[in-house]
């Protein structure tokens, strides 16, 4: 981990009072193994914070891999930000190729890849682009949280 990263996780063990607006925030390579950190450090977040992770890991595994290879440029990083406000998660990745927008495709039965966008759009309660000063972009997704009674099988602590 590097410094920023552990500063960001020793705020996410202070404890919250209520209104509190918690979030996390780490710059990554722009790797295939910065895009499973990215995945990763989500869970890790929402479960310290007992939040539930399943439909926040796959969103931020997705828009991480695009961000690794649609919006990559040699030696520039990508952001991974994570909000909660009151019941909702706000995840967004910022890449430097403000550029390349994403777009939905339809592909073809038997493609191999194409249909990133269409999980996100499925799992995610809304969702856009903010084109933000070149040559940044941040994809968003916002996805609704009931936060589930501490110790239920859904609240996203030891379970998957």
């Amino acid at each position: 981990m590097n410094q920023r990263t552990q500063g960001s996780a020793e705020h996410r063990s202070r404890p919250e009072t209520p209104g509190t607006v918690r979030n996390f925030s780490v710059l990554l390579s722009s790797t295939s193994r910065g895009a499973r950190l990215a995945r990763l450090l989500t869970v890790d977040t929402l479960r310290s914070w007992g939040l539930p992770h399943e439909r926040a890991s796959h969103v931020v595994a997705e828009l991480s891999a695009n961000a690794a290879t649609h919006g990559r440029l040699p030696g520039r990083s990508f952001r991974l930000t994570l909000y909660v406000i009151r019941t909702t998660l706000r995840v967004e990745v910022t890449d430097t190729r403000g550029d390349r927008l994403p777009e939905q495709q339809v592909p073809d039965a038997g493609a191999e890849s194409g249909r990133g966008l269409l999980l996100v759009e499925a799992l995610a309660d809304r969702w856009g682009v903010t084109e933000e000063r070149f040559p940044r972009k941040t994809v968003w997704v916002e996805l609704d949280l009931s936060v589930p009674e501490p110790g239920s099988p859904c609240s996203g602590v030891g379970g998957g």
